[in-house]
Formats: C-alpha cells, structure tokens, sequence
C-alpha cells in the first residue's frame, strides 16, 4: 500500500510526545513490509543530513521544505486575528502548500495520512481517494483547559476565544476524512459526541520497547524525575504547580530529595527560581540517562490532551509512576497496579513520598507496569492498529 504522511514539524529529534508517536508507528509501518511510505515534512539540509539514518527507519523517500524560522510571540500576535487558531495559522506556510500540493500530484496514494489535526490546512483542495487525520488529542479540549486554569481574565478570555475557534475547525476538518486516527477510545468518543464524528478509530499508545528497556527502580538518593518538552504551556503549567504547591511539602518531609526536569526549553522564569532540590538540564540526546535513577516519576498536569506517551516509556523503564488524572487519561492502567494516581498538592506529594520511601511498593508498580506494556503497547502492536485503518480507509474510499 502506497502511503503519503505529511507532518507539519520535522520528527527529529524525537524530543515531544507527539514527534515520539508518529515515529514509532511510521518505524512499525515499515517494519511490516506491507507499506511504501513517502514522509513530507519541513526540514533544512543540514536536518535531512543529520537524521538520514533515522529517516530511513521511517520512510522509504522524504519530501522536504523549507521551514518557517521562529518568530517571538509579539511577532505572532496578528494572528490571533486570524480565523484560524494560532497554532494552526502557523503551519499554513506558502512552501509547505506548495510542496505537498507538489508532491500529492505527481504520484498517486492508496491514503494520504495528516498528522494532527494542525496538517489539514495543508491539504490540498480537491483531493481524491483515502484520506486519514492521525489526532494526537482533542485539540480544542486542551484550550478549555488553559482557559479554566489561566491565572487572569485576559488569560481566560484569549484561550477561551483560541478554543472556540480550534472547537469549529476540529469538527470542519476532521469531517472531510475518511477515517480519523485518535489515541485514545476515550478521544474517539469526544470526537462523536461534540462533533457527531463517526468515522474515528482508536489505537494504542505504542512504546519502543527495545529502546526502553526494564530495570528495577533504583535505590540511592531520593529522586523524583518529570520528562517532557517544557516550551509545551501544559508541561510548564503542571511543573510550575508541582514545584510551588508539591514539592516544598516534599522537602519538609525528605530534605535531601530532588526534583530532576528533563526537557527542553525550560523557561527563564522557572529555572532562575533557584528553588531547593529543582534542577532543569535542558534538551537531552537520550532520557534514559536522565530518568533511571529515579525512584519516582512524575506527571503532575492539570492540562492536555489525547495520551501522554510519556507514561508508557516511564513504566516500560521501570520507573514507578505517579500522575493526576488528566496526566493518565485515556491509558488503560488501574490505579495501585499500574501507577499511583493523585489529583491536588496534598495527594501529590503524598503519593511522591510513598514511592520514595518504600521500595516493595516501586518494584511492584514497576513489574506490573511493564508486564502491561509488554503485552499491550509495543509499538509494533500501536502500529499494526494503525495499517488495519489505512486499509480501511482504502477499501472506504474505493467503494464511495
């Protein structure tokens, strides 16, 4: 099966959740053999030099274009006045239309895939034949999110108009697929009862478990470990909330402990905070070597969206893991087997200090957890979901 996957941002490094999901599946695709696939997205030169060798593990033949350089927010504010939301304007670049365009005409696909919801406006008009939306989240759900939890009025006005405006391009765009892609069941039937969506299908979060491979959750200094891409305004929202509400209770009890932030782009207004026991290390060429000694991980979010794969790695590690509700959402794991789950500062830290304090209690969590993912959520199995869909969507458009 021929296959198009355009992707408005270059997977490499594989430094966000997102970037980390598509390759997998993009890797287990083509590890089938049952799937030729043409991989558009921006990159310089000197990116497709530098991750050829990556590339080939997703794709047989890359279509690139020449990236928009990043403009500072104040650059960005008139489109806020666009119809379109921010974050969605952004991607709708002159190379990149023209490049897909380019690209879609010259051949022909069995499917041409979308990755998030943000690609569609790269679509070009009149396209035939079978077409899939890959959703990483529920895109509009995470700005009501920021709006319930902005810290001001203005804050709650702007992501409450940004909302309403991904809540009616959401239900626009994914209605003209033939098949939409979600992460989660629980975002496949978000997508039906708001916007009447029936043409979703979930599959599993997938891990790589050969790169994340289990051991036993480490003894040593009491360490807690929080991974993620900190220019995401969901991670530094639940970081800056663990480290001014959690983690001084922490300390109170464990004064030695640390709070290792693994990500990169921490902003400037946390890192300076200089605040006990806190460190950010930036971008990293490898997780693992910052996480495996930790005796707890984190994921304290009050927002987001779709799965956080983020999980799935930690648990396939062995790290024992403790989350909010919405940081484990849509993740088939039960609450004491799987990962402790605490909602509120006080359950947090709780939970935080448990993990710290008990290694019968980590190790359990931690077998459990990777039995589960082991069974489940390899990310050849995510990828298999993902091809039953494709020729889904394939024999839907063949028979319209």
């Amino acid at each position: 099966m021929k296959v198009a996957f355009v992707s408005p941002v270059f997977l490499f490094p594989a430094d966000a959740g997102g970037k980390i999901r598509t390759g997998n599946i993009l890797r287990g695709l083509k590890e089938s053999g049952r799937f030729d696939i043409t991989l558009l997205s921006p990159a310089t030169a000197s990116q497709q030099a530098q991750w050829q060798g990556e590339l080939d593990r997703l794709c047989h033949r890359f279509v690139g274009w020449a990236p928009s350089p990043p403009r500072p927010r104040w650059q960005r504010a008139p489109d806020l006045l666009s119809s379109l939301p921010i974050n969605v304007a952004a991607d709708r670049t002159p190379a990149a239309l023209a490049a897909v365009e380019q690209a879609l005409a010259a051949e022909r696909f069995d499917v041409v895939v979308f990755d998030f919801v943000h690609a569609a406006v790269l679509r070009p008009r009149g396209l035939e034949g079978a077409t899939v939306c890959f959703t990483h989240n529920v895109e509009a759900e995470i700005f009501e999110r920021h709006a319930k939890t902005a810290a001001s009025a203005p804050l709650r006005w702007l992501w409450a108009s940004q909302a309403a405006k991904m809540r009616r391009f959401e239900r626009e765009a994914l209605a003209g697929f033939t098949r939409v892609v979600t992460v989660s069941e629980r975002d496949a039937r978000m997508f039906e009862k708001n916007d009447g969506l029936r043409t979703a299908r979930a599959i599993p979060t997938g891990v790589d478990l050969d790169f994340f491979s289990w051991q036993a959750p480490a003894a040593g200094e009491p360490t807690v470990v929080f991974t993620g891409s900190m220019d995401w305004e969901a991670n530094v929202d639940g970081i800056r909330f663990y480290i001014e509400e959690v983690w001084p209770r922490v300390r109170a009890a464990v004064p030695g402990a640390r709070l290792r932030v693994v990500g990169k782009n921490p902003p400037a207004s946390l890192v300076q905070r200089n605040l006990p026991g806190v460190s950010f290390t930036g971008f990293v060429d490898d997780v693992r070597d910052h996480a495996r000694d930790a005796q707890a991980f984190v994921i304290p979010l009050r927002v987001g969206g779709g799965t956080r794969i983020k999980a799935f790695e930690a648990m396939a590690m062995g790290l024992p893991v403790v989350s909010t509700t919405i940081g484990i959402e849509g993740l088939d794991v039960e609450d004491g087997t799987h990962f402790l789950r605490a909602d509120g500062a006080e359950a947090l830290a709780e939970a935080t200090l448990r993990l710290l304090a008990d290694a019968e209690l980590r190790l359990a969590l931690s077998r459990a957890a990777r039995e589960l993912v082991e069974a489940r959520f390899g990310h050849r199995v995510a990828a298999e979901v993902f091809g039953g869909i494709l020729a889904e969507a394939a024999q839907a458009a063949g028979a319209a």
